[in-house]
């Protein structure tokens, strides 16, 4: 279960990397490539989705389970990205947000359809933070982002996510982000929650990984790093775990 393995980690105080996989920024060589770097590098997770996903998740989701044995957890930017094939899936609530859609209105549409699918439900409070530029989650989304400096704001978002009983908070910057989320606000975060944090978004070299590690982040997600550069995946992967 994922769960279990995350709660594994989290409890001896290891960390998990996390792979971003856009199926629409691959084609079949590219994503089997970064598939068999992931297997050597020791990714723990692959996260698949996208903003719009105009290639085939499906057939991406085939692909990869037949090259690894990682788990493939859904990370969906609508409805149309649910796939059982998949291990499970970031039901993402956009928290920091106040689209009522985002923050149930599509839950409560693809309810019945997640629960009676063998995917993993790991319920997840999304923060959307400032990334230094107009994101496409902050555009699909219609929803601002919270200020890089409102550490405030993102720790009582964060407050409140678990305690209407989330189970994880993901601190994201946006693909691409120009600035990743700070040490300052995760470190707050961290210290106000008692459930695992998940940091994306800007992270892009080894020495942003480990300043987001120390200051609290217990998974770490890559994506347009990796897909600019694949050949950075095992540093990564390497400053994450050390």
């Amino acid at each position: 279960m994922i769960t279990q393995l995350i709660n594994q980690h989290v409890n001896q105080n290891k960390k998990l990397f996390a792979l971003l996989v856009d199926p629409d920024h691959h084609t079949d060589d590219s994503l089997l490539s970064i598939v068999k770097l992931a297997v050597k590098s020791e990714v723990d997770l692959i996260l698949v989705g996208g903003s719009i996903l105009l290639s085939s998740i499906d057939h991406s989701i085939d692909l990869i389970k037949k090259n690894t044995s990682i788990p493939v957890i859904l990370f969906p930017g609508n409805l149309l990205q649910i796939n059982n094939k998949a291990d499970g899936i970031m039901l993402l609530s956009l928290i920091s947000g106040r689209n009522p859609d985002l923050l149930i209105g599509n839950h409560v549409i693809a309810a019945s359809a997640l629960k009676n699918s063998s995917l993993e439900i790991l319920p997840t409070g999304y923060i959307l933070i400032d990334g230094g530029k107009a994101s496409s989650v902050e555009y699909m989304s219609n929803t601002r982002p919270i200020p890089s400096d409102k550490t405030d704001i993102a720790i009582s978002t964060a407050i409140a996510g678990e305690m209407i009983g989330l189970k994880y908070i993901y601190l994201e910057a946006g693909s691409g982000a120009l600035k990743k989320p700070n040490s300052r606000l995760i470190e707050g975060v961290k210290k106000n929650i008692s459930i695992p944090i998940i940091v994306g978004g800007g992270l892009n070299n080894p020495d942003d990984i480990k300043e987001a590690i120390n200051a609290g982040a217990d998974i770490i997600v890559v994506g347009t790093a990796v897909e600019e550069n694949p050949s950075i995946l095992p540093d990564l992967v390497h400053a994450c775990k050390i």
